[in-house]
């Protein structure tokens, strides 16, 4: 268990299940005491007395696998701070964002080189991926995606394809709100599993 998930376990579970949903969107499973929250459009279960976070098929597990450094304290995290606030449908990057100095030095510079080296010459297949994640396509870059890592929070991915003059890049937006939605430590977790999802 990381550093804060044992704090955020506690915090969750003194926390009212109606509120929670009502701010989250998740689904809480009274009889068998767990969340249903959906992560990139695939269903996550979240029991606050057993600590344990899981899907509810193959594809929700190797998901949660693909992003197992970083998923419960982002789930977690989203669970505790999101607010019923609708994305007001403005991106901006993420180091405008309240605290987002971070996303700009050392280990919290995002891997969007990846991204870049996974699909730099395959938009087709970055936009499919894209699509796997429950995402939707929008017309930036030379190929970019809308994903929902949870439901209030709505992030971009976008893709420069490469040339012989130019290598191909990648970048992440994210919707103005979701500097409302979460603090910046959650908000940093929530970009990182976004990128991993993708590659």
């Amino acid at each position: 268990m990381q550093a804060g998930e044992k704090d955020a376990w506690e915090t969750l579970a003194g926390f009212d299940p109606p509120d929670v949903c009502a701010r989250t969107s998740a689904v809480f499973d009274c009889e068998r005491g767990f969340y249903r929250l959906n992560v990139f459009s695939r269903t996550v279960l979240v029991s606050p007395e057993e600590k344990t976070i899981g899907g509810d098929t193959l594809q929700s597990d190797l998901l949660l696998n693909r992003m197992h450094d970083y998923a419960p304290l982002s789930i977690l995290g989203y669970l505790i701070h999101a607010k019923d606030i609708p994305p007001s449908g403005r991106l901006i990057k993420p180091s405008e964002m309240k605290g987002g100095q971070i996303y700009l030095t050392g280990s919290h510079v995002l891997p969007l080189h990846k991204i870049a080296e996974a699909y730099g010459s395959n938009r087709d297949g970055f936009l499919q991926r894209g699509r796997e994640l429950g995402g939707e396509e929008i017309a930036l870059a030379d190929a970019s995606v809308r994903l929902s890592p949870f439901p209030r929070i709505s992030v971009a991915l976008l893709l420069w394809t490469g040339d012989e003059e130019f290598a191909a890049r990648a970048d992440l937006l994210a919707d103005s709100t979701c500097e409302l939605q979460l603090p910046p430590d959650i908000m940093w977790l929530t970009a990182m599993i976004c990128v991993l999802a993708m590659h």
